[in-house]
């Protein structure tokens, strides 16, 4: 005899339909009927809960219901209670900062507080500088004899040391691309390096130039010792302008890529002597 597969009869069995009626009780008349298995039935059951699950959340995160949930409330009042206290400490800080500046125009006003003896009112923004520090003996004595020492000493009065005295500073923490090549009239080196990064100024000196030109893009041009120039093209920004004094190492421009003969973000540095170029990597080690 031949048996029977439990997995057919299974699946025959859940997909069998039943009909489910309605009858009119008088006339025995049928009024509804519906034809279901119980695979259907479970079909149908997932998917009405699965819809009212849906809708239960939907309601509950849209609406201020989600305040009634445990420990969501929670995390909404300590951070309005942080926001709370940091605004209140800068409101305090301000208040007294106010204080001090109305009890001190109270105080000239009625002439108890001299002009010059006021302070300012915010110490948290500036400090008061005292560099009278006294001198120690042995530190007076160096000084002393320092001084005597240095006093026909001609060099000390000479503006312009020589070349091999003077600390050229790196303008700019790079890779060399382009090399110095007066053949080519190419009077500089290129330095790549990442965007935005600062462009230094090599020696002490002062601006003498800043402007935009359509092959160079940004350039600035400083004024040094000895009758060097340095020049600084191919600049994003330029942070100084015409007079201005800068120091050896100061930030003078931001690197960038503009210019018509701008291949990428760098810098083409040049550096003049007596209205001559000349090689930067004989004075500066790059």
């Amino acid at each position: 005899m031949k048996r029977k597969h439990p997995n057919k009869s299974f699946w025959k069995r859940i997909r069998f339909k039943y009909k489910f009626m309605f009858f009119n009780e008088s006339t025995l008349e049928e009024v509804w009927s519906v034809r279901l298995s119980q695979l259907s039935v479970f079909i149908y059951v997932c998917v009405f809960a699965f819809i009212l699950i849906t809708l239960t959340s939907v309601i509950i995160i849209l609406t201020p219901i989600r305040n009634y949930l445990p420990g969501y409330l929670d995390v909404e009042v300590r951070k309005a209670i942080l926001e709370n206290a940091l605004r209140a400490d800068s409101l305090e800080e301000r208040l007294s900062a106010q204080s001090n500046y109305i009890k001190n125009i109270s105080g000239i006003l009625s002439g108890n507080i001299n002009i010059d003896s006021i302070q300012y009112s915010d110490s948290m923004s500036f400090v008061t500088s005292d560099f009278d520090i006294p001198r120690s003996d042995r530190e007076s004595t160096f000084i002393e004899k320092f001084e005597e020492e240095e006093k026909y000493n001609l060099t000390a009065l000479n503006p312009n040391p020589p070349q091999t005295e003077m600390f050229f500073y790196r303008p700019l923490n790079g890779i060399i691309s382009s090399a110095f090549d007066e053949e080519k009239r190419h009077f500089g080196i290129d330095l790549t390096s990442a965007p935005k990064t600062n462009v230094l100024a090599t020696l002490d000196g002062t601006v003498i130039y800043t402007g935009f030109d359509p092959k160079y893009g940004n350039v600035i041009s400083l004024q040094h010792k000895n009758d060097f120039i340095s020049i600084y093209k191919h600049n994003d920004i330029l942070l100084k302008e015409i007079g201005d004094r800068v120091i050896t190492g100061e930030a003078i421009a931001v690197v960038g890529n503009t210019g018509e003969l701008s291949t990428g973000p760098h810098l083409h540095f040049e550096l003049w002597h007596k209205g001559t170029p000349v090689n930067p990597e004989e004075y500066i080690a790059f």
